[in-house]
């Protein structure tokens, strides 16, 4: 769960273990630090020179940097050489622009043409959030798209926009149902928002124990994972994360992750009339498309009171939660989306982290394409 969390003594604790485990890891390496505006120029540079046009290589850019400043370094511009692979293979158009048909005032649907998952969500919401202004709520269905990323990002669109959002999408295979023992959901995300008041609502939340990209991440880096979070190809609780990779990840709250996942499936996948019921191919398989659907709802909140007054209500619910009476050695409550709302913050000012291994696997992707490799300071 990207979103709300505790401080206890001098420890971040979250309510998912995996922002722990990963920020331990993280002290002991040593970071170089890049601008979010030159990570930006890096990433369109790289996307164009792979055939991206320029307007959508902005888009894309824009897209996984909001990641890294949010602090979700899984889905930043560390996807960029598994991305390129695929476009290298045949399995993404880099040309693709999607195709956006009006079903009902209130229902667009989006052909994704197997290019980048974020134009195609980006057209999706920008659909529900017209049509929103007007009927009061939008719905856009996205079928043959690809992996886009952060959903936080998409609920952001929204909520610039003054709109409340819900934000689905399916994957591949990686969880067990429950009483399963194979692969067959994805680690689909759910994420929905709200504007505020100063600050918004914005939950984005994977129903596994840890985000399939933080194993990626600890293989790509050389580091253990908790051994709460998957299970290897013998059903055996596992702290290596190729080991995890080749086994299966665990859902959260058991039957209830499970049932989470299923349900991005049915709304995103079975809706859509994109790929479902395990035939979704992952990100980091060059082989074929992924033929990824993304479900996206955009809701006006000033439709029974106005727009001042909503965000007057949901900054009393703000500080009901943030003001709540803390456990022993509780320091902070967060309120969902507030800790990569800091996070954000610091970022902007130091600049996005990244480890030697990860600038190198980006400039090697800048080099094969004659680009200038991404500076850091």
């Amino acid at each position: 769960m990207r979103g709300g969390g505790l401080v206890t003594g001098h420890h971040l604790r979250t309510h998912n273990p995996e922002q722990e485990a990963t920020a331990m890891a993280e002290q002991q390496e040593e970071k170089l630090y890049v601008d979010a505006a030159e990570a930006r120029r890096f990433v369109e540079a790289v996307l164009q020179g792979n055939g991206v046009p320029e307007s959508n290589a902005a888009i894309v850019a824009r897209c996984l940097v909001a990641a890294d400043l949010r602090g979700v370094d899984t889905h930043g511009v560390n996807r960029i050489p598994s991305y390129m692979e695929r476009i290298r293979q045949g399995a993404l158009d880099p040309k693709a622009n999607p195709e956006l048909k009006q079903i009902t005032p209130v229902v667009a649907h989006v052909d994704g043409h197997n290019g980048f998952g974020f134009l195609a969500a980006h057209a999706g919401m920008a659909a529900a959030i017209e049509s929103a202004r007007v009927y009061g709520i939008g719905m856009a269905s996205v079928s043959h798209s690809n992996h886009y990323g952060m959903a936080a990002w998409v609920v952001q669109q929204a909520v610039d926009a003054d709109m409340m959002s819900l934000v689905f999408t399916n994957s591949s295979p990686a969880l067990p149902v429950w009483g399963g023992k194979d692969k067959l959901m994805g680690v689909s995300p759910i994420a929905c928002g709200a504007p505020g008041k100063d600050a918004p609502f914005i939950l984005d939340m994977a129903p596994s124990v840890a985000a399939r990209g933080k194993i990626y991440k600890a293989k790509r880096r050389g580091e253990k994972i908790p051994l709460d979070w998957a299970l290897d190809a013998e059903g055996r609780p596992t702290d290596d994360p190729a080991a995890a990779l080749g086994g299966v990840m665990l859902p959260m709250g058991g039957p209830k992750g499970s049932a989470l996942s299923i349900m991005m499936d049915v709304f995103s996948g079975v809706l859509s009339g994109s790929a479902y019921a395990g035939h979704v191919t992952g990100p980091y398989d060059p082989s074929k498309p992924a033929d990824v659907g993304h479900f996206l709802v955009a809701i006006k909140p000033d439709l029974f009171m106005s727009l001042d007054e909503f965000r007057g209500r949901m900054d009393y619910l703000y500080q009901r939660v943030v003001g709540s009476d803390k456990a022993a050695g509780v320091e902070r409550i967060y309120f969902p989306g507030e800790l990569e709302q800091i996070a954000q913050r610091e970022r902007e000012k130091t600049g996005i982290p990244y480890v030697k291994a990860e600038v190198d696997a980006l400039n090697e992707e800048a080099r094969k394409v004659s680009v200038d490799s991404i500076a850091t300071k």
